[in-house]
């Protein structure tokens, strides 16, 4: 590690849906945190771990902060706020096909409180062309004295170089805070269930994905048989969600697994034999105790 080695904190924000979670992936190369077109995918706090020789940079992917409907939503808010004076530089993604809404006023409002510096990041430029990024450049300026302001497509990962040569600028010398093979802090567990909360999100009604979350019951290697099994139970809130989340004969609860297994074989890196149950506890996005007993911890970092 040279003398001059650059490290430091970096946290995404936003509202939901621009694409935190694709950009966080894009950074480190490999799937870490799940991405849907659902709004409020990101319920944790995610940390990966970007590292090159020039130093290493600890991205924070956080719940989009939104107007909280339930306690679960309230603890999503609080955690992203929560981040927002603890790191080096504050990202604040946007969509460059929409003009500041009530949403992102929110979020400057949040920001004129923090002293850390803040990047303007437009996100999705591959979809539409320069006059409106220049467009809500414009109208984004306005609003907020940003530090930099740079144009990227997470998804294409254009333009993603740029912004972590800017980044790099902004970071101090100091230490390796992980090792430079790890690429997330998250246990393995925790991306396990996540991956199969995802796949729920792509294949479910839109008013089911708000009301589901996944437990990992059981994750045990059989050296016997060369695999890893996992028992996981999907967690809804009523009996009519349950049903759909099963399907006819069992198809639904057989999709979701199938899809999900691809993921976790790959992140594990062997064979995965996974089954899948679902029970429901009612209105659990409001009951404290089921909150931290499905990982949800009143905001706590």
């Amino acid at each position: 590690m040279s003398n001059d080695f650059k490290s430091g904190f970096v946290t995404i924000v936003g509202r939901p849906n621009v694409g935190k979670s694709t950009l966080m992936n894009q950074v480190v190369g490999e799937k870490v945190a799940i991405m849907s077109n659902k709004p409020q995918t990101t319920r944790n706090r995610i940390q990966s771990i970007h590292t090159t020789e020039e130093g290493q940079i600890v991205f924070i992917d956080t719940p989009g902060i939104h107007k909280p409907q339930s306690k679960l939503g309230e603890y999503m808010v609080k955690v992203a706020e929560n981040t927002l004076n603890e790191v080096d530089v504050v990202l604040f993604l946007v969509e460059p096909d929409q003009k500041p809404g009530k949403g992102d006023r929110y979020i400057i409002e949040q920001l004129e409180h923090v002293k850390t510096p803040v990047f303007l990041v437009i996100n999705k430029i591959d979809t539409v062309d320069r006059d409106s990024i220049l467009e809500v450049i414009a109208a984004y300026k306005d609003l907020y004295d940003f530090k930099e302001i740079v144009p990227i497509s997470a998804y294409k990962g254009e333009n993603v170089d740029e912004l972590m040569k800017t980044l790099y600028k902004y970071m101090e010398e100091g230490p390796m805070y992980f090792p430079g093979n790890m690429i997330t802090d998250q246990p393995e567990r925790q991306i396990v269930a996540e991956f199969i909360r995802e796949k729920a999100l792509h294949s479910l009604q839109q008013e089911i994905p708000h009301g589901i979350a996944v437990v990992i019951e059981k994750m045990v290697e059989r050296e016997d048989k060369n695999l890893i099994e996992i028992n996981a139970t999907i967690i809804c809130e009523r009996d009519s969600h349950k049903r759909i989340i099963i399907g006819k004969q069992g198809s639904m609860l057989k999709k979701i697994g199938s899809l999900a297994r691809r993921d976790i074989e790959h992140l594990l890196g062997t064979k995965v034999y996974l089954e899948l149950w679902v029970k429901i506890k009612k209105d659990w996005r409001d009951s404290d105790f089921l909150l931290k007993n499905f990982g949800y911890s009143n905001g706590e970092l």
